[in-house]
This record gives C-alpha cells, structure tokens and sequence, in this order.
C-alpha cells in the first residue's frame, strides 16, 4: 500500500511505502466500536447525582394518621411518589472508566489509519516547521491539500509551539503528537493530517 506525500505548496513529491502488517488487515468495525465505547466512557465526569428520600430535606412529620381519613397511608411528604419527594435509584457518582487491552488498543489504532487512508481521508505532508507562529500560513498550507473546508487533525512527531500556535484559533482544527494518538481521535475529524515522520514514529 502506497500514500504519496505532499510539500506544504500542495504538490505531490513523494510516494510512501505503507507496512502491510499494519495497514493491510481488514477493518475491524466491532473493535473500532469496542475501542471508541472505552475512549468515550473514560471521558464521561460521572458526577450526576440524586438525592434519596432520606436525603432531601423536611418530611419529618407524618403527613396525617394512619387510619380513618380516607387516604392513602403516608408517612412523609418526602416519598419518592411525592412531588419534591427523593428520587428512586436515581444517578449517583461512580467511575465510568475502563480499559480493553493494550494490544487491542494499538490494533484499533491501526484500523482506524486503515480505514482514513482507504477513504482518501490521510493525508501526509514532507514537514511542518515554521519559524514563528504564523496562523494565516497554517491556513494556506490547508487550503493548498484541500482540506481546508472540513473537519482536521494535524499529527506531528514531538511538541511544537509555533506549529501549535498556528493552528490553534482555526475552527475544527486539533493538533496533536503522535505519542497521544488514538483510535477516537483519528475517527473523529473528517481528514487527518501526518507529517511524514509523525506517521513513522506511530506505534
């Protein structure tokens, strides 16, 4: 499998050789949904919380006795049958996390690569290096790849302020190393866009 490689003026100036053993399989689409399940849970806060019968405050009191009134039986206007009552098995805060295997994880990485570089969506760039924050160049380099209209994320080998800075006030544009990469946040944008290197060092 080949992907050619783009300079920042948007010109074809390369092809580059992909490694079948990572980009060859199939599409694994129930790990890909096993895996994006985990990334979405473990964002989750898990700070929705009710409060029980026993925790909302007044009903003390018993409404009225027990017999004789011709009503239903009560013991406080606090009931979870009550307006402005305690609620049943309502949310409490809890731990949404969880982890499938590192294995499944990386494979789920590559899946996903698979699947952005099968759809034209992966795109790859010679480099990305600018001498000082420049937004308006960030811009003409995504105008001249033609991706400038969708959603993107930009991958890049190690940390980088000025490439950062750049693209950091553009709409739908998230960038990242290739160290933090995973399965989620290659499906989430329409196109993603690797420097060359970035796509070497990943895995």
């Amino acid at each position: 499998m080949e992907i050619p490689v783009y300079s920042k003026e948007g010109e074809k100036i390369d092809n580059l050789q992909l490694d079948d053993k990572k980009f060859g399989g199939p599409i694994r689409n129930k790990l890909l949904r096993d895996a994006i399940t985990m990334y979405e849970a473990n964002k989750r806060q898990g700070t929705a919380c009710t409060k029980t019968r026993g925790e909302v405050a007044g009903g003390g009191r018993k409404p009225w006795v027990q017999k004789h009134t011709g009503r239903a039986r009560a013991g406080s206007i606090r009931s979870p049958l009550w307006k402005g009552g305690g609620v049943s098995f309502g949310p409490r805060p809890r731990d949404y996390s969880y982890a499938i295997p590192k294995k499944a994880r990386k494979l789920a990485l590559y899946t996903a690569l698979s699947a952005k570089v099968r759809d034209n969506e992966l795109v790859v760039i010679d480099n990305l290096n600018f001498d000082i924050p420049k937004t308006k160049q960030m811009v003409g380099i995504l105008k001249a790849l033609n991706i400038d209209n969708s959603s993107c994320l930009i991958v890049i080998p190690k940390a980088n302020e000025n490439v950062w800075k750049s693209a950091r006030n553009i709409p739908s544009v998230k960038i990242m190393t290739s160290t933090e990469l995973n399965a989620y946040e290659i499906l989430r944008p329409k196109k993603v866009l690797l420097t060359k290197e970035a796509l070497s060092s990943i895995g």
